[in-house]
């Protein structure tokens, strides 16, 4: 996997793939979630609605179900890096889901009267390598220049950290939130016992197959899921396990410069497989870390022009 290729933006691909699509797995596993962490126990898939706004996932509740449980808007997001301005960023969030909250219902805050809002609940799912708490809390007014502990004026972000062997009693109410850790933690030590890049992937996505991890999704969408961890993998990790490796710096270019005649016959064997698989060949590219153009040329494809 080419360093050029994990971009930071992506990193939460797959948390998405698995709890934010409007499919019936992903509404039953995103309600599981739910349940997980209230401790509730609604059985409707539906009466959970989704709204994602760039890289994070909005749960709100509909309001024929308001009535059992207070009127929440709920945010989830995964982070495998930890970054100490979420609660800023989740203030930010939460902004833009009350402009739209007022929008669609017709509600004018410069008139008289109070508006009712949905209560806020901010989750962050943290998977990353530095060692945290199960649970833990950021506040807003950490950042402030002026300190101010009066409370006055405060947005938090709630931690559960998701590694293995932490927040347990969550992960066993939700089998899904357990399979996505565990299947992390299994890339991540591929990668740390010295598998190459692709192996350490592919390794993984196999034992999470015959593990039968989330009722089949790795099987039935496998070459989606290569695709989506080339921006899952942790970037510190990878480069760390590069220069531990003595990879030549090339491969960091992402041009296959840095990469041995074997390592680079591997790669070709790789997008061979990927590409048989329906993967954009673009995508296998910049997975293997070799042009486009050229690997069309070693595997005899056309090669689209980008539009």
């Amino acid at each position: 996997m080419s360093p050029t290729s994990t971009n930071r933006e992506y990193k939460d691909r797959l948390f998405k793939a698995i709890f934010g699509r409007d499919t019936e797995e992903s509404k039953r596993w995103r309600l599981d979630l739910y349940n997980a962490l209230n401790d509730s126990h609604y059985t409707d898939p539906d009466a959970l609605q989704l709204n994602t706004i760039e890289n994070v996932i909005y749960i709100t509740m509909h309001n024929d179900v308001s009535f059992l449980i207070d009127d929440q808007i709920c945010l989830y997001e995964q982070q495998s890096s930890m970054n100490q301005n979420m609660p800023l960023r989740g203030l930010l969030y939460f902004s833009q889901l009350y402009q739209k909250f007022l929008a669609e219902n017709k509600k004018d805050p410069n008139r008289g009267g109070m508006i009712m809002i949905p209560t806020p609940k901010f989750i962050v799912f943290y998977n990353g390598l530095g060692e945290t708490p199960d649970e833990f809390e950021m506040h807003l007014s950490d950042a402030f220049k002026s300190p101010d502990k009066s409370g006055d004026y405060e947005w938090t972000a709630h931690f559960k950290n998701i590694n293995e062997n932490h927040c347990g009693g969550l992960q066993k109410k939700c089998k899904a939130l357990y399979d996505y850790s565990r299947f992390v933690v299994m890339v991540r030590e591929n990668a740390q016992i010295g598998f190459a890049d692709s192996d350490a992937i592919e390794r993984a996505v196999d034992e999470a197959i015959k593990g039968n991890f989330l009722d089949g999704f790795f099987r039935r969408q496998k070459a989606e899921v290569i695709g989506m961890i080339l921006e899952e993998f942790d970037e510190e990790l990878y480069k760390q396990n590069v220069r531990e490796d003595g990879y030549l710096e090339g491969y960091d270019e992402g041009l296959g410069d840095g990469i041995d005649r074997g390592q680079r016959q591997k790669a070709i064997e790789t997008a061979k497989n990927m590409l048989d698989d329906g993967m954009d060949i673009y995508k296998i590219a910049k997975y293997v870390g070799i042009p486009a153009e050229t690997l069309g040329a070693e595997l005899k494809v056309q090669v689209p022009a980008l539009s």
